[in-house]
């Protein structure tokens, strides 16, 4: 097989399917999951003319097992995996789970936005690093959010995608040296289906206009895929819309994306910022200059 093969979790619709269909436009061959066959016909159908294709797979992400099958049948069907897009992600019951504090909702919210959310990413990058590592390449792609950085939607939302960004940047660690790079994505607000029928022009004072394609997306982790700097990239958090930016990608409609930075407080957690970056002194300089503070180089 020629085409190099993808799997995105979560691939029935918004992000997923977007992601899937611009990967598909650039010749990948795609395995997509859902619960259901029937409702991965709609990205079957968006990829319809593409150079590579859509694989459908059906999965319950929720089942560790079922994760486990979808990436033993890739491996058996084609001899590789050279990219891992963790996507797939579910809410809890009442208004996605944000219609009140944290002590407010059920504790059973923890099932779906860290059972789903995180523990399938976990799995799933665990068996795909089984097939990426012997072959000797790979990127493992997670899709978080300024949920990191900021309190956004409910607090185990937070808390799902902040482990996100923390398991690229340790897995990239234990990565070094293999091949195989991770990298966490921090993404805009998407112009999803759903939220342009609702004909509004902007969200929370965010023009629509300037958000996000789900496509836009799929261009941007094809470019990254591509990116001859991605081994020293790997861990990283990456902002879709500053990458996008950076490397000419637009939406299908040619505008740019707007970065949520400022809105937000911010850019990523991970790499962590060094000292020498922000002009603080460190332990050793500190030390050599007598100490200060009650700090001394011993203690």
């Amino acid at each position: 097989m020629s085409a190099r093969v993808a799997l995105v979790t979560g691939g029935s619709r918004g992000v997923g399917r977007g992601v899937a269909t611009a990967l598909a436009d650039a010749g990948w061959d795609v395995y997509v999951t859902g619960r259901s066959a029937e409702r991965l016909q709609g990205t079957i159908d968006a990829a319809d003319g593409a150079p590579g294709r859509i694989r459908p797979l059906e999965c319950d992400h929720s089942r560790d097992e079922e994760i486990l099958a979808v990436v033993a049948r890739i491996a058996d069907e084609t001899g590789r995996l050279d990219l891992l897009v963790n996507n797939v992600w579910t809410n809890p019951k009442g208004f996605m789970g944000f219609n009140g504090r944290f002590w407010e909702r059920p504790a059973t919210d923890w099932d779906a936005l860290m059972g789903v959310g995180l523990r399938a990413h976990y799995v799933a990058s665990c068996e795909a690093a089984k097939v990426m590592v012997p072959q000797g390449s790979g990127l493992m792609v997670n899709i978080s959010s300024f949920g990191s950085r900021a309190p956004f939607h409910t607090v185990l939302y937070g808390m799902s995608k902040t482990a996100l960004d923390k398991m690229a940047s340790d897995m990239a660690h234990e990565l070094a040296g293999t091949g195989v790079s991770t990298l966490s994505l921090w993404l805009g607000l998407i112009r999803t289906e759903l939220l342009l029928s609702t004909g509004m022009e902007d969200f929370n004072g965010f023009p629509l206009a300037r958000a996000e394609d789900p496509t836009f997306v799929g261009r941007v982790i094809a470019a990254l895929a591509d990116d001859p700097d991605l081994a020293g990239m790997s861990g990283s958090t990456v902002i879709t819309a500053e990458y996008g930016r950076e490397k000419g990608i637009r939406n299908d409609d040619g505008e740019v994306p707007l970065s949520h930075r400022g809105a937000f407080g911010g850019g990523p957690l991970f790499p962590p910022v060094t000292d020498e970056q922000l002009g603080i002194e460190t332990v050793d300089e500190v030390a050599a200059a007598g100490g200060h503070n009650g700090f001394t180089k011993e203690g």
